[in-house]
């Protein structure tokens, strides 16, 4: 069954008061290590988060920054011949772009 934007919201903010809980801050506690106000940290449990950068800032702030990257993975590759592909070219790296000198 798919779920509305709000239930998974909703979703979202019970698994980050579980979290927050699991690892025995108040709310205050939570909403300090994230930079979030503590009315923005309740009202994210309670409807949950309004902006991703609420939800990055939570996943950072309970640990768990590391699963964001997972929330949109790759497609399923559409035939054993796209899969060979893929994994022949290996895992990508993102190159960065080079960094300006700061002038005097």
């Amino acid at each position: 069954m798919l779920k509305t934007p709000n239930e998974l919201r909703a979703e979202l903010g019970q698994a980050i008061r579980r979290r927050r809980i699991g690892q025995q801050w108040s709310q205050q506690d939570a909403a300090e290590r994230a930079g979030l106000g503590v009315r923005t940290w309740r009202r994210m449990e309670a409807e949950g988060p309004n902006l991703v950068a609420n939800l990055i800032a939570a996943a950072i702030a309970l640990r768990c920054e590391e699963g964001l990257s997972q929330l949109f993975p790759a497609p399923a590759a559409a035939s054993m011949d796209e899969l060979l592909r893929r994994q022949a070219a290996g895992p990508r790296q993102r190159q960065r772009a080079p960094r300006r000198k700061k002038s005097a």
